[in-house]
């Protein structure tokens, strides 16, 4: 069954990018953490260079995707990944379709109905695989709206002090996640995490001995 898989990279503190929108410092890990080359594929392909364990775990994960999910922030600043994101083909939840969209030989589609629909037509996409989330807004909205099977954080080594958040305007919190795995890699850690689908009765032991 496809799942739903919410993919950032991420400062210690909890930042996605700078005050200016800037995402060099948590980014920094994909160019220049090792030697090991990792190419992305698409229409706008780069070349990553990391760490052995880095380059292991970005193997295992991509091979899992299978379509892509995201804001309109994110599809602007991306440039529309050249019209074929790497992972298969991206839905953008948007209020309107962007002027010059959708392209012809393009994957990228546009929804205009609701994160529920954004999801469901990502699934059908990505058919027996994942569908990996970008941007923090749509992440948000996804965990307010239970739609998110799993969180994973490329935790970057540096301190921003502010900007964007990942986690921000959440409701429902606290929210017990499940354990974690963890990957060590050179100037980064691969964090991920199940996303708990809580029981209303559920509640803290000690709170229930009150």
């Amino acid at each position: 069954m496809s799942k739903v898989i919410a993919i950032m990279s991420m400062s210690l503190d909890g930042y996605v990018a700078d005050p200016n929108d800037g995402v060099g410092e948590v980014f920094d890990w994909y160019m220049s953490s090792g030697d090991v080359e990792f190419h992305t594929g698409g229409s706008d392909p780069m070349t990553f260079k990391v760490s052995r364990p880095s380059a292991v775990h970005l193997r295992s994960l991509w091979s899992e995707l299978g379509a892509v999910l995201t804001g309109r922030r994110t599809f602007e600043v991306a440039d529309g990944w050249g019209g074929n994101h790497a992972w298969g083909p991206a839905f953008v939840l948007t209020h309107d379709i962007p002027p010059g969209w959708p392209r012809p030989d393009s994957t990228v589609h546009f929804v205009t109905d609701g994160i529920e629909s954004a999801v469901n037509q990502a699934k059908a996409a990505a058919g027996e695989k994942s569908v990996a989330v970008h941007g923090a807004d749509t992440i948000q909205q996804l965990l307010n709206a239970g739609l998110l099977d799993e969180i994973h954080v490329d935790i970057a080594a540096v301190l921003l002090g502010s900007g964007v958040r990942l986690f921000d305007q959440l409701a429902g919190t606290p929210s017990v996640l499940g354990d974690p795995t963890v990957i060590a890699g050179v100037g980064v850690t691969h964090v991920r995490y199940p996303v708990r689908k809580a029981s209303k009765a559920e509640s803290h032991p000690i709170a229930s001995a009150r």
